[in-house]
């Protein structure tokens, strides 16, 4: 029998709907993980009155995952007045050779996911591509690149010492990064052959990071699901950088401006709960 809840969702993916945060809302988007993680950054950088913001991908392969955050970006932006810059990191060449046993060379060997530069540059419309191995590629980003403050994040690299590299761009000066940074796990989730624990991988990877750091912490959004209409997979993909040394972290973003809880009566009371 078809969950009554999921043939809903089937059908709203096929309806033409034009809304913004119904598309959101209802996960209606072909990657809904980039565009919660782009949205939610792009509303903090609106809260803090910020103009611009960076978006980017570890791990880049064949490129659709690029090509799906330029297509997001350009109803985000235009919906928040708040500019994404997007880059794409990525070694060229597919996978390199594992280098630690928690690189997980069980499922992951050197050559997979290789990219055709030369095609995904015809195709893509202002992502720039940051080509290299990442150890080196992003020791001197921020030199180079002179990004806008890092919003989202999207870590698709496979491998423990791969995801190791990429989350030193995390020690980057307060200027480049919003004061929560967004970000999406694609190689955290389990299968009878990949067995993936915090041991190993990327979530090996995210373990050490927090540790190592006093004033960062990379965590998971603990109960996203919950307050989704529609539970999936990718929200347990979800992590923040939380800056705690960041000079914006503390600047007040809710929309509500004046949070009480006034006291009802004991009328009010027994209708609201009856």
């Amino acid at each position: 029998m078809i969950d009554p809840k999921e043939g809903f969702h089937w059908l709203l993916k096929k309806l033409p709907i034009s809304s913004l945060n119904l598309r959101l809302d209802f996960d209606l988007f072909s990657r809904p993980h980039y565009a919660y993680c782009i949205y939610q950054a792009c509303y903090i950088a609106q809260k803090l009155s910020l103009t611009k913001i960076s978006a980017i991908e570890f791990g880049v392969a064949g490129g659709n995952g690029l090509k799906a955050i330029e297509a997001i970006v350009e109803e985000i932006e235009i919906a928040t007045g708040v500019e994404v810059e997007i880059y794409g990191f990525d070694s060229g060449k597919g996978l390199p050779k594992p280098e630690d046993p928690r690189d997980l060379p069980y499922i992951w060997q050197q050559g997979f996911f290789a990219m055709d530069e030369n095609a995904l540059r015809q195709t893509l419309k202002k992502s720039a591509l940051v080509l290299g191995d990442v150890k080196d590629t992003v020791a001197d980003f921020v030199t180079k690149y002179q990004p806008a403050p890092i919003g989202a994040v999207f870590h698709d690299l496979d491998y423990y010492s791969s995801t190791v590299a990429a989350l030193k761009l995390f020690e980057c000066e307060n200027k480049y990064l919003l004061p929560r940074v967004f970000c999406y796990f694609d190689d955290i989730m389990s299968s009878n052959i990949g067995i993936i624990s915090e041991s190993v991988g990327q979530l090996c990877a995210i373990k050490e990071y927090s540790q190592q750091h006093d004033n960062r912490k990379l965590e998971k959004v603990n109960g996203l699901n919950y307050i989704r209409y529609f539970p999936s997979r990718w929200n347990d993909q979800i992590f923040v950088l939380h800056c705690f040394d960041h000079p914006l972290y503390s600047n007040y973003i809710h929309p509500d401006l004046d949070r009480q809880l006034k006291l009802q009566s004991c009328g009010a009371w027994l209708i609201v709960n009856s």
